[in-house]
């Protein structure tokens, strides 16, 4: 795989934004207090919802329903996706091939086939995609990812999750709604923190008795990690009473010692046995090129990081490629829950593959997707274009 294409200006990044509704007016707000960004037009199916949005904002943006079409009126240099996830796939391909980089709203995709369908479009077109997963974008989360690296050997990492966010909407009727819009969160956290990628996953679900969800609300989810480290996952979304952070509440252990974060504060940090004079963060090689840390939190951090990767090459931590083992931990615990046994996401992953060869209607994207293989050759191909 060749990389992405760099945009090469000092000028702000020139956005087209697709989605105006609550978490488009979100984003509308962290666009325009990121001078980098200029947004240059809004795209909804719904174009009165637009132009009420920009007008809101006293925006002068170009408004329409087709990406392409408000794209290339304003110029635009990049696409920013909040649209429902069943959307993601259509819009983002529309936007990669128009040529346009893509930042795109958690998840990628509903599934891991359509996240695959995804990466060969980016490689077919030469055009970076990138998922927004906001939470990994707290500056106090690298340094518990610095913390860690002074505890040797990782055995176990947990998060607790208990909330009890009445939401109403769609979230009320999902299958599994902790598990599908919330969990892939400190999923992909723990991959972050872990500086590895999961191979099976143990889950159970169920539904508290009170619950307000017709789904399954709560969920114990067991990962092992490359290297046999474990990830316990163990939450609620009916759990009204000494909520944790949105974040959860976090505990690594390793061999030389333990880190706790309970998801908003600093971490704390016990290294058993560690003499004064060497605590501190994890040392860096001296030839190894720095690593992107955000400075902002949740979605303006993946925006900075987004425009980062845009003017440098450097490729982001949510590549699409690298973000579809975070929507493969979801789509494996699902599968978990659901059969009651452990399930191998090697076995997710080829599975996915396969459909998403079988489903594709691009012939450009279909030749990307043969050309890999197996969905391990795609995965390599990430690890050879990074």
């Amino acid at each position: 795989m060749s990389g992405f294409q760099i945009v090469q200006t000092d000028a702000p990044l020139r956005v087209v934004l697709v989605g105006a509704g609550n978490m488009g007016r979100h984003w509308l707000d962290v666009i325009s207090g990121t001078p980098e960004v200029e947004l240059v037009g809004l795209v909804d199916l719904d174009l009165e919802l637009a132009r009420g949005a920009a007008s809101d904002r006293g925006l002068r943006v170009d408004v329409g329903s087709s990406v392409t079409a408000v794209a290339a009126e304003s110029g635009a240099q990049a696409v920013i996706d909040v649209t429902v996830p069943p959307a993601h796939h259509a819009v983002n391909t529309e936007a990669l091939f128009a040529g346009l980089p893509v930042l795109c709203e958690k998840p990628i995709a509903p599934t891991v086939a359509e996240a695959l369908s995804l990466a060969a479009a980016a490689e077919a077109s030469g055009q970076l995609l990138m998922t927004s997963q906001s939470r990994r974008y707290y500056p106090v989360l690298a340094e518990l990812k610095a913390a860690i690296g002074r505890l040797g050997r990782i055995g176990v990492v947990t998060t607790e999750f208990f909330k009890a966010p009445h939401f109403g909407g769609f979230r009320d009727e999902m299958d599994h709604p902790l598990l599908v819009d919330m969990a892939i969160h400190a999923f992909d956290v723990s991959r972050y923190l872990l500086d590895a990628e999961p191979v099976s996953v143990d889950c159970r679900t169920f539904n508290p008795a009170w619950s307000w969800y017709r789904g399954d609300a709560a969920a114990t989810a067991v990962f092992e990690f490359e290297g046999g480290t474990r990830y316990t996952f163990a939450g609620s979304w009916c759990s009204p009473g000494l909520e944790t952070s949105w974040n959860g509440s976090w505990r690594v252990s390793g061999e030389r010692g333990s880190a706790l974060w309970d998801g908003e504060g600093r971490p704390v940090v016990e290294a058993v046995g560690e003499p004064a004079a060497t605590r501190g963060a994890r040392d860096a090689s001296p030839d190894a090129e720095p690593a992107w840390t955000a400075t902002r939190p949740e979605i303006a951090g993946a925006l900075d990081e987004f425009v980062d990767a845009l003017r440098t090459g450097r490729t982001p931590s949510g590549e699409v490629r690298s973000n579809v083992f975070s929507l493969a931990m979801v789509e494996g615990a699902v599968r978990s829950a659901e059969s009651l046994r452990p399930v191998a996401l090697d076995a997710v992953f080829e599975d996915a593959y396969r459909a998403a060869v079988a489903g594709e209607r691009r012939p450009d994207v279909q030749a990307v997707l043969e050309s890999w293989g197996s969905a391990a050759g795609a995965l390599r191909g990430r690890d050879e274009a990074a």
